[in-house]
């Protein structure tokens, strides 16, 4: 078993955990009424997008999500949370220093004994979810379990759904695909983002995200046969039609959205090992982004 498939496989432990840890993290998560930046880099950036959405919808406040390479500087807000499973990586550790004095800022990250420690005012420390794998699974999804559950958004049957996405069969036909489609609504969009990059980091394939209502506004035009769309969240009435119609292989996500993610995670080791593929070593990548003072971002205003 590859360090991949053991980590993904241990998430509703890792959920059920970090669910249960969330009021112990009360102080140093945001407070209703705050205006909140959540920013991370590749996958982090991705469940920003989602964790972003998931609390403005539900009313605790305005909520951005940026890469840190990209964040607005200029713009206001009362705390900035940064998610960095390694505690290292260079955008966020420099977009942390800049804010200091300024904005309140909290880390979330796997590992206390780096960088990120002496960079951010409050820390959110999820070791019980850190991976030996290059390829996120387990770390992502738990930092966001946290935050779901904080905006009182967690339940019980996110668990079950999870348990369910590692125990049944993958949709019949999807394996063999060319080319993946992964769609989301609202907060779902920041998981379909993050659904194809786990394909293409482990298993090197075609993938796009959109959100689902953009879908039909051009890349419907690459599904026929041999592709798949599969949907993350429900899906807009009328779409699994025109899927079918092309010829393509339609998904629905019928597991809670955060569940389904585990089963494209699954997908990604199934279709790497069909093409001999080591998802535990993904080409020109790293545990961490660690750049250069020349490679580094330079500061940028908006």
């Amino acid at each position: 078993m590859t360090h991949v498939e053991d980590e993904l496989s241990s998430q509703p432990e890792c959920w059920t955990r970090a669910a249960t840890d969330a009021a112990a993290y009360k102080e140093a998560l945001p407070a209703a009424g705050e205006r909140v930046a959540i920013v991370g880099c590749g996958t982090s950036f991705f469940m920003a997008q989602s964790a972003a959405a998931l609390r403005e919808r539900s009313g605790q406040g305005e909520t951005d999500a940026f890469a840190a390479s990209e964040f607005p500087h200029g713009r206001p807000y009362d705390r900035v949370v940064a998610l960095t499973r390694s505690g290292t990586t260079t955008e966020v550790l420099a977009l942390l220093g800049r804010l200091r004095g300024q904005t309140r800022t909290t880390a979330i990250t796997a590992d206390p004994r780096t960088p990120v420690t002496e960079s951010a005012d409050d820390l959110v420390v999820l070791g019980h979810a850190d991976e030996r794998s290059v390829v996120q699974t387990r770390f992502a999804t738990t930092a966001l379990t946290v935050l779901r559950a904080h905006l009182g958004l967690h339940t019980d049957a996110v668990i079950a759904d999870a348990r369910t996405a590692l125990g049944t069969p993958l949709p019949e036909g999807v394996a063999d695909c060319t080319q993946f489609t992964f769609l989301g609504r609202g907060w779902t969009v920041g998981l379909a983002n993050e659904a194809g990059l786990k394909m293409r980091e482990a298993a090197r394939a075609w993938t796009e995200a959109y959100p689902a209502m953009e879908y039909r506004h051009g890349p419907i035009s690459i599904t026929t046969h041999g592709t798949a769309t599969w949907m993350l969240g429900e899906a807009p009435e009328g779409l699994a039609r025109q899927v079918r119609n092309t010829g393509g292989l339609w998904v629905a996500g019928e597991l809670d959205p955060l569940a389904e993610l585990v089963r494209v995670q699954r997908l990604a080791v199934a279709v790497a090992a069909a093409r001999g593929l080591d998802p535990d070593r993904p080409r020109h990548l790293t545990r961490s982004v660690i750049l250069t003072p020349s490679e580094s971002p330079k500061p940028r205003s908006r």
